[in-house]
């Protein structure tokens, strides 16, 4: 069973910008697991990077989806699906425009 480790909605991302790691607390240090990302910026220009134990399943890579409008859904939205050998988790966004732009996530873990 999936459990929702880090949710965000509507996180706003100053101009040019790269927030501090919002993988933190307890949930940070993951076992063996599959890791769903699924996430939905406000506009074009927003990037993600995950790493698990120093290693990127997505660096600074753009958001592949976005829209002002809707709902954080996993079918349409999920980013990354990939199972893992587990260590400590980073999330990381990072906007590449000239105004704030906002992004809703969530990171779902399932333990194997």
């Amino acid at each position: 069973m999936a459990i929702p480790i880090l949710t965000g909605i509507t996180v706003s991302t100053a101009a040019y910008t790269k927030t501090a790691n919002l993988m933190t607390g307890s949930h940070q240090f993951l076992g063996k697991g599959r890791l769903v990302v699924v996430a939905l910026g406000s506009a074009i220009g927003m990037n993600i990077s995950v790493l698990v134990g120093g290693v990127p399943l997505m660096d600074d890579r753009a958001l592949p989806n976005f829209g002002t409008s809707g709902t954080l859904k996993a079918t349409d939205h999920t980013v990354i699906d990939q199972v893992i050998a587990g260590g400590t988790a980073e999330f990381y966004l990072r906007n590449t425009t000239v105004g704030a732009l906002t992004t809703d996530y969530a990171v779902f873990f399932t333990p194997m």
